[in-house]
């Protein structure tokens, strides 16, 4: 029964944490240069990573997926399986893992280090709640720019496909992206930007959750850190499956 009580604690604890930081963001004093100062950090400072990874995603489809399709003489068809599979499931799931180790590390570790330096208790003894200051602005961060980094990964991962169509299997530009308009319909598109929305949210509340209860000194920053990636990621992935599930009931999605 300890791995279920510790379960259902962590749940509980993460999600008062993020009841409590929306609750603050009605109080004054704001920090909007803090939440500008965290979505250039996780927005442009994720990019690079974010458009290698769409664009390599989106070649290695095509790479694995046109010789099935020649077979079946529908290798005009490979934009549309690319363009669906990366919209509805690898684009979102993808670029939230990317964000997930790069950010949700970075969060950890840097609440982790102010909590055993008790730079936290200082905010506290001052009058400065840390909740307002530090975890708020980063879940708000989160949750509007992974949606936006998510577009970015689409957008590379077609242009992936397509260079790899074109290059080593010979196919027409055109054919390509018209193949990629036909698959791609609104409940995709709508479906592929409210995952974002959601893996924003349970990324920054795990990692300001574990940051914020770090334990142990220096050594307990480094576990810190390795279980928000490792919590944030399995809850991505768990959580898209029940999402991507809920989609397709009020979104009425067809086949990929």
């Amino acid at each position: 029964m300890y791995p279920v009580y510790r379960f259902l604690f962590e749940l509980q604890e993460i999600s008062l944490l993020i009841w409590r930081s929306f609750v603050n963001l009605r109080r004054r004093p704001r920090y909007p240069g803090e939440v500008l100062r965290q979505m250039d950090l996780i927005g442009v400072g994720s990019l690079p990573i974010v458009l290698l990874t769409g664009f390599f995603t989106g070649g290695v489809l095509v790479l694995q997926t046109f010789p099935t399709l020649e077979y079946y003489s529908i290798q005009s068809e490979a934009g549309r399986s690319v363009a669906t599979s990366l919209i509805r499931e690898l684009g979102p799931v993808l670029t939230a893992l990317m964000v997930s180790g790069r950010i949700g590390s970075a969060i950890s570790a840097e609440l982790g280090s102010m909590v055993v330096s008790q730079q936290i208790d200082a905010m506290r003894a001052f009058g400065t709640n840390p909740i307002r200051k530090l975890v708020a602005p980063r879940i708000i961060a989160l949750i509007f720019m992974l949606p936006l980094l998510t577009i970015a990964a689409d957008i590379f991962g077609l242009i992936g496909g397509g260079v790899v169509a074109s290059l080593i299997y010979n196919q027409e530009t055109h054919v390509f992206i018209a193949s990629v308009r036909n698959g791609i319909s609104t409940s995709d598109l709508v479906g592929g930007m409210i995952k974002p929305f959601f893996f924003g949210l349970i990324i920054g509340a795990v990692s300001c959750h574990k940051g914020l209860s770090t334990t142990g000194g220096t050594v307990g920053v480094g576990r810190s850190t390795t279980n928000a990636v490792v919590i944030a990621s399995i809850w991505v992935i768990i959580f898209d499956f029940f999402l991507s599930k809920a989609l397709h009931f009020v979104l009425d999605m067809g086949p990929i």
